[in-house]
């Protein structure tokens, strides 16, 4: 989640080391600090050396006077340090900000990268993501931050951090009132601090975004985190995707997550979801009005269990974005998500692919596809559509209806024969806004165009925005070719046609 920078809105006189930090982080040049620097040396020197009637005088020093060039002098020596570092990275602190994610950070790096932190005592966001050198380290990289710290940011993203540094963390985190994002995704080995941080995260109210994407949570995980949670009213972005073994762990109603009412996005993908976990997230996610993102998608074990859950999506009218892919969904399931997701007329983001039941049965969606104005991106990949499914489709949009679409997956769909997608493409011109479709094939099949392709090649010239064609596995004849070769000679625009090849 992109965070609104906070300008600074101080007028007040600083000292010079002061000064000189906060022009480091705009990015000043070292150079123009020099200058600065030499030019203020030789006032000082101006008014303290010479009288002012233009007579030579010699007089002593005064200590006193020189301290602030003292002070200055530190500040810029430290500061002069920092920058060669950091542009040894390549990187620079940018309007309180230091992004060092990916940079290769060496063991040795890790006190320099703490130095750097005291240079920019404002600092709102810290990037340290994709460095595996952080682990282990942390405590040293981050002493600089104490109590006061106006950090909003902290990503720490695939660190290889330790036990040690998620129970430092925990000590960390009541410092950080200011606090408002928190990334601890794919660092496996800090589950077994999950207490200390939990424990922390108590005293960080101002909290908005917790991400813990892959980091080996378990069931009891989940009821850690809950008692944790009444903490946590302002949250806004809950991430506990691709942790595994979590699976079970909702099952008992965690009641406190049902107090994130200001909750827009959950993410659960691919945790391993049992029946006890949905009949548990069935009472709580309709209590979370706010919810705009909901992801459930890879829960394969959710299957007929999540008909109650999902027909009671009804109750939230500000979701935008449906990931339930791969969730092994049923008839009774489908049904239940057709008469609910009619209630959702915001919806944006719609991806029901890898649920085979869809196949013959795209009907029971029409309903919602005519009423989803707003819809954006609609994956039904792998779904074993037939030709009557993919004729309905065009028929809905003949019609006037995914006015909005921009990106339509309907890849490894192997049974719709030819005449389906000729309907398909004959239709696909009132998709102005279309910019990418994928009719790819599976990777064990290849199979030649019909004469769809010319359809589809004429419908390219009346969509203005499409630049993303996928046709893996579907090999054009030598006339085909032909077409595809004098299309891009007539149109100069950059459309990406990804296709299996020439016969």
């Amino acid at each position: 989640m992109s965070q609104t920078k906070k300008k600074n809105s101080s007028g007040e006189e600083t000292k010079p080391q002061t000064s000189f930090a906060n022009k480091f982080f705009k990015g000043s040049k070292l150079r123009s600090s020099k200058a600065e620097s030499r030019s203020e040396s030789k006032d000082l020197e101006t008014s303290d050396c010479q009288p002012s009637n233009g007579t030579e005088e010699t007089t002593t020093p005064d200590p006193a006077k020189s301290q602030p060039l003292s002070s200055e002098m530190e500040g810029e020596s430290r500061a002069e340090k920092n920058e060669q570092f950091l542009q040894k990275l390549g990187k620079k602190a940018v309007n309180k900000c230091l992004n060092l994610n990916n940079c290769g950070l060496r063991t040795a790096d890790m006190k320099e990268v703490g130095e750097a932190l005291k240079a920019i005592p404002e600092l709102e966001e810290l990037n340290l993501s994709w460095n595996s050198k952080v682990g282990g380290n942390l405590p040293l990289i981050l002493q600089a931050l104490q109590e006061g710290s106006k950090l909003q940011t902290l990503e720490l993203v695939d660190c290889a951090l330790t036990s040690e540094d998620g129970a430092f963390m925990g000590q960390l985190l009541p410092m950080l009132q200011s606090l408002e994002v928190l990334d601890l995704s794919i660092n496996r080995n800090i589950s077994g601090s999950l207490n200390r941080i939990a424990q922390g995260l108590k005293n960080t109210s101002n909290l908005k975004v917790l991400k813990l994407h892959s980091c080996g949570l378990s069931q009891d995980s989940v009821k850690i985190l809950d008692a944790a949670f009444r903490y946590l009213c302002d949250l806004r972005r809950l991430d506990l995707s691709c942790n595994k073994e979590l699976g079970g762990g909702f099952e008992g109603s965690p009641a406190q997550l049902a107090t994130l009412r200001h909750l827009q996005v959950l993410n659960l993908h691919q945790c391993s979801l049992t029946a006890g976990d949905v009949v548990s997230l069935t009472q709580v996610i309709p209590l979370l009005s706010n919810l705009q993102e909901l992801d459930l998608s890879a829960n394969k074990k959710m299957g007929i269990s999540s008909e109650n859950l999902l027909s009671r999506l009804r109750f939230l009218p500000a979701l935008k974005s449906l990931l339930i892919n791969n969730c092994a969904l049923e008839n009774e399931t489908l049904t239940a998500l057709a008469e609910a997701s009619v209630h959702l007329p915001g919806l944006e983001i719609f991806d029901l692919s890898w649920n085979k039941c869809i196949g013959g049965n795209l009907k029971l969606l029409v309903e919602t596809l005519q009423l989803s104005a707003s819809l954006q991106v609609l994956g039904l990949s792998s779904c074993s559509l037939v030709t009557e499914d993919v004729t309905l489709l065009a028929s809905i949009i003949q019609t006037g209806h995914l006015a909005k679409l921009q990106k339509l997956d309907l890849s490894y769909n192997d049974s719709v024969c030819g005449t389906g997608w000729t309907v398909f493409c004959q239709n696909l011109q009132f998709l102005k806004e279309l910019t990418e479709l994928d009719i790819s094939l599976r990777p064990s099949n290849f199979q030649n165009c019909g004469q769809w392709f010319g359809h589809l090649l004429h419908a390219m010239t009346k969509l203005p925005e499409i630049t993303e064609i996928g046709m893996k596995r579907w090999v054009l004849t030598a006339s085909q070719e032909e077409e595809l070769e004098r299309f891009n000679q007539d149109h100069k625009r950059r459309i990406h046609i990804d296709h299996g090849g020439f016969q």
